[in-house]
C-alpha cells in the first residue's frame, strides 16, 4: 500500500466530515440526507483505518493485499470486468429507454437514454485520449 501516511490522513478526515455532518444535523441546520451521509463516511473511515493499521501490522495480510492489487493477472481481470460492466449497462439502459418509452414514463425514457448517451461520450473521449497516448 503505497502513501500510507496520506491514505490514513485521508481516512481520519473522511471520519471528522462525517461527524461535523451528523453534528450539523443534530444542530437542525442541515437535513437528514447530509446527516445519513455523514455517519457512512464515520463508517467508510473508521474501516479504512482498520484495514490501513492491519495492512501495517500483519504481514500475511500485507503479502494476500499487495498480490491482489499489483499482480497483473488481477489488474487484466478488473480491465475487463469494468468493460463487461459497461458493455452490459449500455444493452441494459438502451433496452430500458424503450421499454419506458412504450410504457409512456418520459422521465424514465430520458433517464436511461441520457445515461447511455454519456457513458457512450465518455467512451468516445477516452478512445480518444488512450488512441493518442498509446
Amino acid at each position: 500500500m503505497k502513501n500510507y501516511g496520506s491514505r490514513i490522513f485521508l481516512s481520519i478526515f473522511w471520519i471528522v466530515l462525517g461527524i461535523v455532518l451528523c453534528a450539523c444535523h443534530f444542530a437542525g441546520l442541515i437535513e437528514e440526507y447530509w446527516s445519513s451521509m455523514g455517519f457512512a463516511f464515520i463508517v467508510v473511515g473508521i474501516l479504512q483505518v482498520i484495514r490501513q493499521i492491519r495492512y501495517r501490522t500483519n504481514k500475511d495480510y500485507q503479502e494476500k493485499f499487495d498480490t491482489e492489487v499489483y499482480d497483473e493477472r488481477n489488474r487484466f481481470l478488473r480491465n475487463k470486468a469494468w468493460a463487461w460492466a459497461g458493455y452490459l449497462f449500455v444493452l441494459i439502459a438502451a433496452v430500458s429507454t424503450i421499454v419506458f418509452k412504450l410504457m409512456d414514463m418520459e422521465e424514465c425514457m430520458m433517464m436511461a437514454s441520457g445515461s447511455v448517451c454519456l457513458l457512450l461520450v465518455l467512451y468516445w473521449v477516452c478512445f480518444l485520449i488512450l488512441r493518442k497516448k498509446y
